[in-house]
């Protein structure tokens, strides 16, 4: 099975985002990046599975599959996590400047920063500017939408019943492998 993936190991990942060195305490050795993921979702903190993912994927699939994952678990959403995965949808759709800006504009003044906040974060500091219009462009650091992503899928999987969070998360990293070889 051909991949679109862009790191050949996921030790590659690795010395392309540092962060994801501070971020996940598990080392690959020289395994695919896949490889690594299986592997991180059945350690002893699967949860790193669902970092790493979010560093693998890139921006626009991984905003799409935050926005996935949690409208799976539509009975967990508030009417403002919807309102976010809404923009953060229309931006997936049609990734153009307005569209992510929205996003990060509307993310950015709400108060509490719940799991479709993040994913519209993440959406919003997919690439442009961080910025208001007018002001000088400031990009945002590559690791700020893959630890948005990261937050608003560890975000809606806090909210799942213990008995079920296992394999929710399991149906998580299975969901971002799959867009990884799309």
């Amino acid at each position: 099975m051909g991949t679109t993936l862009h790191f050949t190991t996921a030790r590659d990942l690795f010395d392309a985002y540092e962060a994801a060195q501070s971020d996940i305490r598990a080392r690959p050795d020289a395994e695919a990046p896949l490889e690594f993921l299986a592997r991180l979702a059945e350690s002893a903190t699967p949860e790193e599975a669902i970092t790493f993912g979010a560093y693998l994927l890139p921006r626009r699939k991984a905003v799409w599959w935050g926005h996935e994952c949690l409208m799976s678990l539509d009975h967990l959403l508030t009417d403002q996590d919807r309102r976010m995965l809404r923009l953060a949808e229309i931006w997936v759709a049609e990734p153009e400047e307005e569209h992510r800006r929205q996003a990060l504009d509307e993310a950015m003044v709400c108060p509490n920063k719940s799991p479709g906040v993040w994913i519209a974060l993440a959406a919003g500091w997919s690439g442009g500017s961080m910025t208001d219009a007018g002001s000088p462009t400031v990009p945002p650091p590559p690791f700020l939408a893959p630890r948005a992503v990261n937050a608003g899928i560890l975000g809606v999987l806090a909210r799942v019943d213990n008995s079920f969070r296992r394999k929710t998360l399991s149906t998580f990293v299975d969901m971002g492998a799959a867009l990884a070889v799309r």
